[in-house]
């Protein structure tokens, strides 16, 4: 959808699709300078970061390396991984376990194997008492969790943290449909201006202006019969950057 037929409803400096994992994480990072609206397709719960059950892949163990850490990575994704990518989140995983620790993520430690909070004064700058697992495709244990309820945990903090900032609107019940797109001037290409959403209690289609729009709205693994993914997982934020001419690709996965 374009600009011109683009009757504003509201407007925010950054418009966030998803309420998962992603999609708190950068409002809450971002919230300190600019004001961000968060859209949630359904309940704030009903996203896939809440049923992850796994843990978060991180090298804090002396006697494992990011090196080895990169090449499980690449072996795992069988070539299609981005080298440069991997290297990125590999390098900084530490870095974001430890934010997480700080917002006060309940994760297992060694000592107890049991949901117990590291304080932000002590367990944000020393993870060692974090309790390490092994899982497939990984060499070493580098996983850290939650008991088995990671996602949970990490959401309903995540959760919590974003409906407290003053910075941070969460918005529930709104499907995106379409980006809002605008012709660059002397330009062959286009820029996203907002969003065109159904608000599911009203049933009526409003629409958003951003400064920024980003898409944190999961896969598509409802395409496929057999899934344990939520309904939500339907590919939306997909479909949509497709439409506004981004690229897309392995949507194997």
């Amino acid at each position: 959808m374009t600009a011109s037929t683009f009757n504003i409803v509201k407007k925010t400096d950054i418009l966030i699709i998803g309420s998962g994992a992603a999609g708190l994480t950068l409002a809450l990072r971002i919230a300190p300078l600019a004001q961000v609206t968060v859209l949630s397709k359904g309940d704030l719960k009903e996203g896939a970061t809440f049923y992850a059950q796994g843990g978060i892949a991180a090298v804090l163990d002396s006697e494992d390396s990011l090196e080895s850490h990169l090449e499980d990575t690449m072996a795992a994704g069988v070539g299609l991984c981005h080298r440069d990518v991997v290297e990125h989140v590999v390098n900084r995983s530490a870095e974001a376990v430890t934010w997480l620790v700080g917002l006060g993520v309940p994760f297992t430690t060694k000592q107890t194997k049991d949901n117990t909070i590291l304080s932000s004064s002590t367990g944000a700058s020393d993870l060692s008492s974090l309790h390490l697992t092994q899982e497939g495709g990984h060499s070493n244990r580098r996983i850290i969790h939650a008991t088995d309820a990671t996602g949970k945990a990490v959401f309903e903090t995540l959760r919590k943290r974003a409906q407290a900032h003053a910075n941070i609107k969460l918005l529930e019940g709104r499907t995106a449909v379409d980006l809002v797109t605008q012709r660059i001037k002397n330009e062959a290409g286009s820029v996203c201006v907002g969003v065109y959403l159904l608000n599911q209690e009203t049933n009526r289609v409003e629409a958003i202006r951003a400064k920024f729009v980003v898409l944190a709205t999961g896969g598509a693994s409802k395409a496929y019969l057999y899934t344990t993914n939520p309904d939500g997982a339907s590919g939306d934020g997909i479909a949509m950057a497709w439409r506004a001419g981004c690229r897309v690709a392995n949507m194997e996965f």
